[in-house]
Parts: C-alpha cells; structure tokens; sequence
C-alpha cells in the first residue's frame, strides 16, 4: 500500500480541503450574490459537500462570513506585498497599493467587479457586527501603508504625511466604489494617475 499517512492524518486532510472547498465556494457566492442573499445551502452545493461538513468546519454563517472577510483582507495584502516587491521608494509603495486593488479589480469575477468585497459585506451586516470591525480594520490598515510610504518622502513632515494619506484613501475608496457600480477598473486606474500626479507635486 503507498499511502504512509494514519488514519488519524487522512481525516484531517480531508477536513481540511473540504474547509478550503466551502470557504472558496462562500467568496465566490458572497461576492456575487451577496452575504445576506447566498445562503448555506447554495454554498455546499457549490463545494460539492454535505451540509453538515460545513457545520464541521464552521461554527455558524456568521463563523464562515469572518473567515471570508479574513481571507480577503489577506488576499489583498498578497497583491500588495507582489507589487511592493523590488520598490525602492515611497512614491512606488504608494503606487503599489493602488496597483493591488487595481489587481483585485482585474480578477474574472463570476458577475463582474462588484467593488470591494470587504465594504459590500459591511453594507450588509448590522451595527456593531465583529465582521464590521474587521473591515475597519482593513480600511485602517491600508491608510497606515499609505501613510508610511508618504512617511518616507515627507520625513520631516509627518502631520502632512498623515493627511496627504487620509486623501489618497479617500481618493482610493471613492474609486472602487465608482468602480463597483461601472463593474470595471477604469476608475482605479484614473485614481492611480491622480495620486501618482498629487505624489511628483510633492
């Protein structure tokens, strides 16, 4: 017999594709119907699973809606960390994060580009959801990437690093919802240009 894994090894590897299966399946079906919309039954058809294995891997939907926000969130920044690579200035990281979501925009969505995953989720969960607070953070986290590639071209002026980043998110955020609602990423690449403008007027 070939197989040299235990018995105990090979249920936790099938547990753990069949986690990879739902949680794909979930990211396409949230993305292009919406959380609110899809519901569990539609996602473990789509993984091909017994509903039950979702249920195994997860605790709820509301338990399977975080580890899709989670792996969105690091979804991005693996698009960021590829275009940061070989940047040897502030200007180019600051070009960098504009160029993942331009990345992200680019996928082949099911439906098309929708905007971004993570607000079109926090559009849909009440006040005060802990799946809020992770896109906050997101949000949060690319403004301080933002802010620190400004850092690094304004050293000795870290009050206008701060805001010029607070305006290059903002410019940022307004491009992806425009273009959400166009279903392209035109938009983002315009904001680009912008902020690559705003950045040589520096």
């Amino acid at each position: 017999m070939a197989d040299t894994g235990t018995a105990g090894e090979r249920p936790r590897r099938r547990r753990g594709a069949a986690r990879a299966r739902l949680l794909a399946a979930a990211s396409r079906r949230f993305y292009a119907d919406g959380v609110t919309a899809t519901g569990i039954d539609a996602i473990t058809a789509e993984a091909g699973v017994a509903k039950m294995s979702l249920y195994n891997n997860f605790s709820s939907k509301a338990d399977l809606v975080m580890a899709y926000l989670d792996a969105r969130h690091e979804e991005w920044l693996e698009l960021y960390r590829r275009r940061l690579d070989g940047v040897r200035d502030g200007r180019g990281g600051v070009l960098a994060v504009f160029d993942a979501y331009a990345d992200h925009a680019a996928f082949a969505y099911e439906r098309g580009f929708r905007g971004c995953g993570l607000l079109n989720a926090a559009a849909e969960l009440p006040a005060g959801d802990e799946g809020r607070s992770v896109v906050r953070r997101h949000k949060e986290q690319v403004e301080s990437l933002l802010a620190g590639h400004v850092g690094e071209i304004l050293p000795e002026r870290p009050e206008e690093a701060r805001a010029i980043a607070e305006h290059l998110a903002f410019l940022l955020e307004g491009a992806m919802a425009r273009a959400g609602l166009e279903g392209g990423d035109t938009r983002v690449r315009h904001a680009r240009a912008m902020a690559s403008d705003l950045l040589d007027r520096l």
